[in-house]
Protein backbone atom coordinates (compact mmCIF):
# COMPACT_ATOMS: atom_id res chain seq x y z
CA UNK A 1 0.00 0.00 0.00
CA UNK A 2 0.96 3.18 -0.65
CA UNK A 3 2.92 5.41 1.81
CA UNK A 4 -0.28 8.13 1.16
CA UNK A 5 -1.93 6.16 3.58
CA UNK A 6 0.21 5.69 6.62
CA UNK A 7 -0.37 7.25 9.72
CA UNK A 8 2.21 10.49 10.20
CA UNK A 9 2.51 13.19 13.10
CA UNK A 10 3.13 16.88 13.29
CA UNK A 11 4.02 18.07 16.64
CA UNK A 12 2.21 15.48 18.47
CA UNK A 13 -0.86 15.29 16.44
CA UNK A 14 -1.53 12.15 14.60
CA UNK A 15 -2.51 12.37 11.38
CA UNK A 16 -4.50 8.84 9.68
CA UNK A 17 -3.03 9.63 6.55
CA UNK A 18 -0.62 11.82 4.74
CA UNK A 19 -3.29 13.68 2.62
CA UNK A 20 -3.97 17.25 3.13
CA UNK A 21 -6.39 19.49 2.09
CA UNK A 22 -4.63 22.95 1.82
CA UNK A 23 -6.34 26.49 2.71
CA UNK A 24 -9.08 27.93 0.43
CA UNK A 25 -11.27 31.08 0.33
CA UNK A 26 -14.02 29.31 0.39
CA UNK A 27 -16.58 32.33 0.63
CA UNK A 28 -19.11 30.88 2.52
CA UNK A 29 -19.26 33.05 5.71
CA UNK A 30 -21.45 35.92 6.28
CA UNK A 31 -20.50 39.62 5.44
CA UNK A 32 -19.06 39.89 9.15
CA UNK A 33 -17.14 36.55 8.80
CA UNK A 34 -19.43 34.43 11.02
CA UNK A 35 -19.45 30.74 9.71
CA UNK A 36 -22.76 29.29 8.17
CA UNK A 37 -24.05 26.06 7.83
CA UNK A 38 -22.71 25.37 4.51
CA UNK A 39 -19.35 26.42 5.31
CA UNK A 40 -19.57 23.56 8.12
CA UNK A 41 -21.18 20.66 5.81
CA UNK A 42 -18.22 21.71 3.00
CA UNK A 43 -15.62 21.03 5.81
CA UNK A 44 -16.87 17.67 7.14
CA UNK A 45 -17.76 16.54 3.88
CA UNK A 46 -13.93 16.59 3.46
CA UNK A 47 -12.91 14.74 6.61
CA UNK A 48 -16.03 11.76 6.01
CA UNK A 49 -13.85 11.22 2.36
CA UNK A 50 -11.01 10.53 4.03
CA UNK A 51 -8.62 13.58 4.38
CA UNK A 52 -5.98 13.18 7.08
CA UNK A 53 -5.69 16.85 7.64
CA UNK A 54 -8.09 19.81 6.60
CA UNK A 55 -6.94 23.21 6.35
CA UNK A 56 -9.59 25.32 6.55
CA UNK A 57 -9.15 29.31 5.83
CA UNK A 58 -8.40 31.80 4.99
CA UNK A 59 -9.45 33.24 8.37
CA UNK A 60 -8.89 37.57 8.86
CA UNK A 61 -7.56 38.56 12.26
CA UNK A 62 -8.58 41.86 12.72
CA UNK A 63 -11.67 43.84 11.06
CA UNK A 64 -9.26 45.69 8.58
CA UNK A 65 -7.71 42.29 7.00
CA UNK A 66 -10.78 41.15 4.98
CA UNK A 67 -9.47 40.60 1.85
CA UNK A 68 -12.39 38.82 0.17
CA UNK A 69 -16.34 38.81 -0.04
CA UNK A 70 -17.84 35.82 2.73
CA UNK A 71 -14.49 35.10 4.07
CA UNK A 72 -14.17 33.71 7.48
CA UNK A 73 -13.18 36.11 10.77
CA UNK A 74 -11.85 35.32 13.59
CA UNK A 75 -11.55 38.60 15.11
CA UNK A 76 -13.33 38.71 17.56
CA UNK A 77 -14.50 36.16 20.16
CA UNK A 78 -18.41 36.13 19.44
CA UNK A 79 -17.28 34.54 16.24
CA UNK A 80 -16.30 31.71 17.48
CA UNK A 81 -19.24 29.98 18.40
CA UNK A 82 -20.41 29.69 14.89
CA UNK A 83 -17.00 27.52 14.37
CA UNK A 84 -16.68 25.16 17.23
CA UNK A 85 -19.06 22.70 15.34
CA UNK A 86 -16.20 22.52 12.74
CA UNK A 87 -13.66 20.23 14.94
CA UNK A 88 -16.52 18.92 16.72
CA UNK A 89 -17.55 17.08 13.76
CA UNK A 90 -14.29 16.62 11.86
CA UNK A 91 -13.11 15.13 14.66
CA UNK A 92 -16.20 12.34 14.44
CA UNK A 93 -14.46 11.04 10.97
CA UNK A 94 -10.65 10.49 12.66
CA UNK A 95 -9.71 13.91 10.34
CA UNK A 96 -7.68 16.55 12.08
CA UNK A 97 -8.62 20.35 11.23
CA UNK A 98 -6.18 23.28 11.33
CA UNK A 99 -7.48 27.14 10.05
CA UNK A 100 -5.28 29.23 8.31
CA UNK A 101 -5.15 32.75 9.72
CA UNK A 102 -4.75 36.06 7.42
CA UNK A 103 -4.65 39.42 7.33
CA UNK A 104 -5.12 40.71 3.25
CA UNK A 105 -2.63 44.02 3.83
CA UNK A 106 -2.96 45.81 0.71
CA UNK A 107 -4.27 43.02 -1.35
CA UNK A 108 -8.09 43.92 -0.73
CA UNK A 109 -10.93 46.17 -2.15
CA UNK A 110 -12.58 49.28 -0.51
CA UNK A 111 -16.01 47.50 -1.84
CA UNK A 112 -16.16 44.58 0.40
CA UNK A 113 -13.67 46.43 3.11
CA UNK A 114 -15.14 49.99 4.01
CA UNK A 115 -11.62 50.38 6.12
CA UNK A 116 -8.60 52.35 5.87
CA UNK A 117 -6.37 49.93 3.72
CA UNK A 118 -2.83 49.30 5.27
CA UNK A 119 0.29 47.58 4.41
CA UNK A 120 4.22 47.65 4.60
CA UNK A 121 4.36 50.89 2.57
CA UNK A 122 2.30 53.33 0.43
CA UNK A 123 1.40 51.95 -3.30
CA UNK A 124 -1.68 51.94 -5.31
CA UNK A 125 -3.49 48.41 -5.30
CA UNK A 126 -4.72 46.38 -8.26
CA UNK A 127 -8.37 47.57 -7.15
CA UNK A 128 -7.17 51.01 -7.48
CA UNK A 129 -7.26 51.96 -4.04
CA UNK A 130 -4.54 53.83 -1.40
CA UNK A 131 -2.72 51.29 0.95
CA UNK A 132 -1.54 53.30 3.53
CA UNK A 133 1.75 52.69 4.83
CA UNK A 134 1.31 51.08 8.69
CA UNK A 135 3.12 52.50 11.96
CA UNK A 136 4.73 50.87 13.96
CA UNK A 137 1.77 50.67 16.55
CA UNK A 138 -0.18 49.21 13.92
CA UNK A 139 2.27 46.47 13.58
CA UNK A 140 2.45 45.79 16.67
CA UNK A 141 -1.76 45.33 16.57
CA UNK A 142 -1.35 42.73 13.82
CA UNK A 143 1.14 40.54 16.17
CA UNK A 144 -1.37 40.85 19.02
CA UNK A 145 -4.74 40.33 16.38
CA UNK A 146 -2.77 37.20 15.46
CA UNK A 147 -1.67 36.14 18.61
CA UNK A 148 -5.63 36.71 19.69
CA UNK A 149 -6.79 35.07 16.91
CA UNK A 150 -4.93 31.88 17.11
CA UNK A 151 -5.83 31.07 21.31
CA UNK A 152 -9.16 31.42 20.40
CA UNK A 153 -9.13 28.96 17.55
CA UNK A 154 -7.24 27.13 19.52
CA UNK A 155 -10.13 27.02 22.87
CA UNK A 156 -12.85 26.55 19.83
CA UNK A 157 -11.24 22.98 19.41
CA UNK A 158 -9.28 23.57 15.82
CA UNK A 159 -5.98 20.98 16.06
CA UNK A 160 -3.59 22.89 14.30
CA UNK A 161 -2.99 26.42 13.38
CA UNK A 162 -1.24 27.90 9.76
CA UNK A 163 -0.04 31.26 9.28
CA UNK A 164 -0.82 32.48 5.74
CA UNK A 165 2.15 33.69 4.37
CA UNK A 166 1.98 33.64 0.20
CA UNK A 167 0.16 34.79 -2.38
CA UNK A 168 -0.06 38.57 -1.68
CA UNK A 169 -1.36 38.98 1.37
CA UNK A 170 -0.19 41.06 4.26
CA UNK A 171 2.43 38.64 5.71
CA UNK A 172 4.06 37.98 2.25
CA UNK A 173 3.78 41.88 1.29
CA UNK A 174 6.29 42.42 4.34
CA UNK A 175 8.67 39.43 2.99
CA UNK A 176 8.67 40.89 -0.62
CA UNK A 177 10.40 43.60 -1.68
CA UNK A 178 8.05 44.07 -4.50
CA UNK A 179 5.71 46.10 -1.65
CA UNK A 180 7.95 46.51 1.34
CA UNK A 181 9.89 49.95 0.66
CA UNK A 182 10.21 50.45 4.28
CA UNK A 183 13.67 52.02 5.79
CA UNK A 184 12.94 51.05 9.46
CA UNK A 185 13.66 47.50 11.24
CA UNK A 186 10.68 46.05 8.84
CA UNK A 187 12.41 46.61 5.95
CA UNK A 188 15.60 46.22 3.43
CA UNK A 189 17.19 43.25 4.02
CA UNK A 190 15.66 39.97 4.45
CA UNK A 191 16.39 39.64 8.28
CA UNK A 192 14.36 43.07 8.48
CA UNK A 193 11.14 42.06 6.13
CA UNK A 194 10.88 38.64 7.54
CA UNK A 195 10.70 40.37 11.07
CA UNK A 196 7.03 40.67 11.70
CA UNK A 197 6.46 36.85 10.50
CA UNK A 198 8.79 36.16 13.34
CA UNK A 199 7.40 38.61 15.48
CA UNK A 200 3.79 36.54 14.88
CA UNK A 201 5.17 33.21 15.47
CA UNK A 202 6.61 34.22 18.70
CA UNK A 203 3.49 35.51 19.73
CA UNK A 204 1.50 32.79 18.89
CA UNK A 205 3.72 30.44 21.07
CA UNK A 206 3.09 32.47 23.51
CA UNK A 207 -0.81 32.51 23.33
CA UNK A 208 -1.47 28.63 22.66
CA UNK A 209 2.09 26.81 24.37
CA UNK A 210 4.10 24.64 22.47
CA UNK A 211 1.88 21.27 22.02
CA UNK A 212 0.02 22.97 19.37
CA UNK A 213 1.39 22.15 15.80
CA UNK A 214 1.88 25.46 14.11
CA UNK A 215 2.38 26.03 10.07
CA UNK A 216 2.70 28.46 7.96
CA UNK A 217 2.25 28.89 4.24
CA UNK A 218 4.62 30.73 2.61
CA UNK A 219 5.98 31.92 -1.12
CA UNK A 220 8.94 29.78 -2.86
CA UNK A 221 8.94 33.11 -5.09
CA UNK A 222 6.33 35.74 -6.39
CA UNK A 223 6.94 35.73 -9.61
CA UNK A 224 6.54 38.78 -10.09
CA UNK A 225 9.57 41.59 -10.76
CA UNK A 226 11.68 42.61 -7.93
CA UNK A 227 9.83 40.28 -5.79
CA UNK A 228 10.77 37.71 -2.86
CA UNK A 229 13.74 36.20 -4.24
CA UNK A 230 13.76 31.96 -3.50
CA UNK A 231 17.35 32.26 -1.92
CA UNK A 232 15.38 34.71 0.45
CA UNK A 233 12.56 32.16 1.05
CA UNK A 234 15.18 29.19 1.99
CA UNK A 235 16.88 31.63 4.70
CA UNK A 236 13.17 32.40 6.13
CA UNK A 237 12.27 28.63 6.16
CA UNK A 238 15.44 27.69 7.74
CA UNK A 239 14.90 30.32 11.04
CA UNK A 240 11.64 29.28 11.26
CA UNK A 241 11.71 25.85 12.92
CA UNK A 242 13.56 27.46 15.52
CA UNK A 243 10.87 29.99 16.28
CA UNK A 244 8.56 27.25 16.78
CA UNK A 245 7.15 26.45 13.32
CA UNK A 246 6.43 22.43 12.64
CA UNK A 247 5.76 22.44 8.83
CA UNK A 248 6.29 24.39 6.08
CA UNK A 249 3.64 24.42 2.98
CA UNK A 250 5.49 26.08 0.31
CA UNK A 251 3.04 27.75 -2.62
CA UNK A 252 4.27 30.91 -5.29
CA UNK A 253 2.49 33.62 -7.12
CA UNK A 254 0.34 36.13 -6.03
CA UNK A 255 -2.59 38.43 -8.30
CA UNK A 256 -0.01 40.83 -9.32
CA UNK A 257 2.06 38.41 -11.13
CA UNK A 258 -1.11 37.68 -13.29
CA UNK A 259 -4.16 35.09 -13.07
CA UNK A 260 -1.86 32.33 -14.59
CA UNK A 261 0.53 32.25 -11.67
CA UNK A 262 -1.99 33.39 -8.72
CA UNK A 263 -3.27 29.49 -7.01
CA UNK A 264 -6.96 28.98 -6.84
Amino acid sequence: MSVLFDETEINGMTIQNRFIRSATWEGMSSDQGSCSKELVEFTVNLARGGVGLIVMGHAYVQENGKATPRQTGVYEDDLMDSLRSIPEEVHKSGSKVAIQLSHSGGNTNQEWMPLPIIGPSSFINRFDNKVKEMTIKEIEGIVNAFGQAARRCVEAGFDAIQIHSAHGYLNNQFLSPYWNKRKDAYGGPIENRARLLFEITQRIRQEVGNKIPLLVKINSEDFVEGGLSLSDTIWVCKKLPTLGIDAIEVSGGCRDAGEDLMPH
